[in-house]
């Protein structure tokens, strides 16, 4: 099932690029899709969790997102750096740190089979944000360490192992499962 929403997220996000217009606004679509893939990232994580009730994960998507978000803007803030299209604020890139948090929180919570398109998405926004010079290439390097540290924090790895008890007249045990 988690397969099926990742996919769903690259698809629209590979979709969205393949309907690109000519040379002469490129760089403005490139920015838009990146603009739209940086809210796909945690909107499939949050609806992985969902779907497969796993509300300890949707918990931390939270807590990862919450940190990763809170830090970016304390760092905008304080660094104040220019942009290279002139605007205020560059550094950390808060497109980078949100979808990089997402991707790991994909990679630590479901596996690098999941966690590698997740990184792969991430990596394209990141680079939206640098083509569309909205951020210098280290503004989205820090907001990816942001992301991924704020995710390496909270998120545990998903386990859908269960342990129970049997008994029946004449044995007792212990029944340990797992679903794949």
């Amino acid at each position: 099932m988690k397969s099926i929403v990742v996919g769903i997220c690259l698809l629209v996000s590979f979709l969205t690029l393949s309907g690109a217009p000519g040379p002469a606004v490129a760089g403005e679509f490139i920015q838009s899709a990146g603009d739209v893939t940086m809210f796909l990232l945690p909107a499939t994580a949050g609806m992985s969790s969902l779907i497969l009730r796993d509300y300890t994960g949707l918990k931390e998507l939270a807590e990862s997102t919450a940190l990763s978000l809170g830090s970016t803007l304390v760092l905008k803030y304080a660094v104040d750096e220019r942009r290279p299209n002139g605007e205020d604020h560059s550094f950390p890139s808060g497109h980078a740190a949100i979808s990089f948090s997402s991707a790991e929180f994909i990679r630590k919570r479901y596996g690098w089979e999941y966690g590698l398109p997740a990184y792969a998405v991430a990596t394209f926004v990141g680079y939206s944000r640098v083509e569309a010079k909205e951020h210098y290439v280290h503004d989205v390097l820090a907001g990816a360490l942001i992301g991924v540290a704020s995710s390496y924090l909270f998120t545990t790895p998903y386990s859908t192992v269960s342990v129970s008890g049997e008994a029946a007249p004449g044995y007792f045990g212990v029944r340990v499962s797992s679903s794949f």
